[in-house]
């Protein structure tokens, strides 16, 4: 066939706009990794409905080029698994509270710092200031990506008597959720639990733990109002603020074409507002439906605040800043911001 040079110019064009998506017609598949309950794009766990959002609007940005699946429950792998995964490039993306990987990489801690981030805003601060650039720097060395800045309040839900000030937590069983909230709780007279979100429920049914502190939406989606008598609400304010981003394995990454870079990095960022909404709902919806089911609640007051963060600070914060130059520099930005 004899094209004209007109034509051939068109069709070179065309070519050259479709292959920015991965060879003009080749599919890339990836494998979303999350321990939330599974549910819909607009019903259930605003985080599975993160990551629902972000496979279906990639899809349609790439014309089908880059897809995504959604593994919710750690159906694809157990949730401790999944950070090293992504590290290794055995993992595509995941949605994960970021201090999980504390035992792996020290400063990951950062992302659940007791009383070190005290509102959602300072929390979205972090992305643009010194601290996000530091953070950043770190898992990018270590073959991480974060997409999507996602930061949650959270509280306390207990069995027998309420957990609001530090005197409340002297004998307790208490799962806070991060080494370093563990650190605070047990300068407090707390005794410390360590397991996954996801296995809260079965600890408090047996007695084997006395209270847990995670998310707003965890409590709602793991149905912790079935058990708990007492709820401290993290609607307020609370010391309880945890990191967790949507992530993507830098080497995967690093296989897509720029155009589909640019899609994943720009959809993760519009899908902020969206996370930072409804977590802030969740708040409030926690403490209705834990009301409803019985539940004392219970809102922390300046003081108190204050009293947690005067012992992180002697506690959690000094051990962090201690542990290498690395971890010292993110606490000091950190602590610019406050």
């Amino acid at each position: 066939m004899h094209l004209t040079r007109r034509q051939w110019i068109g069709t070179a064009a065309a070519a050259a706009a479709t292959a920015g998506w991965s060879d003009a017609f080749a599919q890339t598949s990836l494998k979303i990794s999350h321990q939330f309950p599974g549910g819909s794009p607009t019903e259930g766990d605003f985080r599975d409905r993160l990551c629902r959002s972000f496979a279906a609007e990639v899809d349609k940005r790439t014309g089908g080029a880059l897809k995504a699946s959604v593994y919710p429950g750690s159906s694809l792998m157990k949730t401790n698994a999944q950070f090293s995964a992504l590290r290794k490039g055995a993992l595509d993306m995941s949605l994960v509270p970021l201090s999980y990987a504390g035992g792996e990489v020290a400063e990951t801690n950062a992302g659940l710092m007791p009383a070190l981030v005290p509102s959602y805003e300072q929390g979205a601060a972090w992305k643009t200031a010194e601290v996000g650039r530091l953070l950043s720097k770190v898992l990018d060395d270590k073959g991480v990506i974060i997409v999507s800045w996602v930061w949650q309040a959270g509280g306390v839900a207990s069995r027998a008597r309420p957990l609001v000030t530090p005197d409340d937590a002297k004998g307790l069983k208490v799962r806070g959720g991060s080494r370093e909230m563990d650190m605070m709780l047990k300068q407090a007279g707390a005794s410390v639990i360590t397991l996954p979100s996801n296995e809260i429920y079965a600890a408090m049914q047996t007695g084997a733990m006395d209270a847990a502190m995670t998310s707003s939406t965890s409590f709602i989606s793991f149905k912790l109002e079935e058990i708990a008598k007492h709820l401290t609400s993290g609607r307020q304010r609370t010391y309880w603020f945890m990191f967790e981003p949507l992530m993507m394995s830098k080497e995967v990454f690093a296989r897509l074409p720029k155009a589909q870079q640019d899609v994943v990095m720009a959809v993760g960022a519009e899908l902020e507002v969206f996370a930072r909404d409804a977590a802030k709902a969740d708040d409030k919806a926690a403490a209705e439906i834990y009301a409803k089911a019985g539940a004392k609640i219970y809102d922390m007051d300046e003081p108190t605040l204050k009293k947690w963060q005067a012992i992180a600070r002697d506690t959690a914060w000094k051990d962090f800043g201690e542990k290498n130059e690395s971890c010292a520099a993110i606490l000091r930005a950190a602590q610019k911001l406050l």
